[in-house]
């Protein structure tokens, strides 16, 4: 079983409007309410590749109940942790071409709270894998996400975290199953230019050293660089408009893990991935099946 952690997920309120005029009344010509958070986007595409998961985090109080009914539409499983203070609720606004967020601070989580979440992850297996992703919550001790990650390696299951920087850099050591820093980021991690493939091969190439056991690297328009420990792998770029950068990068990790865990195939959850992944993007919401497959057809894999 494939279990996603949100940890601050939320209601996401868009509101459309033509200008916003401050100090005065503004009026809407469309909203909607979304349910949020990094691990929720990646549940939601695992669910339109028909691989199953169950969706783990905190909500609490009537923001809570309104954000699980929210995902009932999607049809997805859910084993929250119920905490007494509120989910939180996400405000964007989209105006004169520009969207102004929002965030709200969210529940304060106990130690009582938290505890109990970990606890579910203790009964993971060795068929179990964990996917955590997104910001923390009030309350969690900031090694919240390593602590997971140390869990699932003594449980011998699989675990991917989606992070940046050191955080991403301490929980090598407990062999994540994937990881997807972007090339930006993965010059950042060394403080190096990457100037062509061969570079990004190499500094992927010293994560795998330094424990994690698969790098995938998107770079936007330049497709995307898969390395593993036997073989290298590129994907081209599908051609698209770009409507919506808001969980991309979640969609290539549901695709890969989604799909690896159904066929095993490191090529083809490669380009499901990228697939996923590009057809968020060129989407004003998740992508669905049908995008993913449209997608899917204009990517290419090539070993390198």
């Amino acid at each position: 079983m494939i279990y996603t952690v949100t940890a601050n997920p939320s209601i996401d309120y868009i509101v459309q409007i033509n200008q916003i005029n401050i100090g005065e009344i503004n009026r809407s010509h469309y909203d909607a309410k979304l349910p949020g958070g990094k691990g929720i986007n990646v549940t939601r595409i695992l669910k339109e590749l028909g691989a199953d998961s169950t969706a783990l985090g905190f909500v609490g109080n009537a923001t809570g109940a309104m954000f699980e009914k929210l995902l009932e539409t999607h049809h997805l499983i859910t084993d929250f942790t119920q905490v007494k203070d509120d989910t939180r609720i996400n405000v964007k606004v989209k105006a004169d071409d520009n969207e102004t967020e929002i965030n709200g601070t969210g529940p304060n989580i106990s130690t009582q709270e938290q505890e109990e979440l970990l606890n579910q992850i203790r009964q993971l297996t060795s068929e179990d894998i964990v996917i955590v992703s997104g910001s923390l919550a009030r309350g969690l001790t900031p090694n919240f996400y390593l602590e997971i990650a140390k869990i699932a390696n003594e449980r011998n299951a699989e675990f991917v975290i989606d992070t940046t920087g050191q955080s991403l850099l301490e929980t090598l050591t407990y062999q994540p199953f994937v990881i997807k820093p972007n090339h930006h980021e993965l010059a950042e991690l060394f403080n190096v230019e990457l100037k062509n493939d061969s570079d990004i091969i190499i500094y992927a190439k010293k994560l795998l050293q330094l424990g994690a056991k698969n790098v995938l690297v998107s770079m936007a328009g330049d497709g995307a660089i898969l390395v593993t420990p036997e073989h290298n792998y590129k994907c081209n770029a599908p051609k698209g408009t770009v409507i919506n950068s808001v969980g991309a990068g979640d969609s290539m990790i549901a695709g890969f893990v989604g799909t690896y865990m159904q066929t095993h195939d490191f090529t083809e959850s490669f380009k499901k991935s990228a697939a996923c992944g590009s057809a968020t993007a060129f989407s004003e919401d998740l992508a669905t099946k049908d995008k993913i497959d449209e997608i899917y057809s204009q990517i290419t894999v090539s070993e390198i």
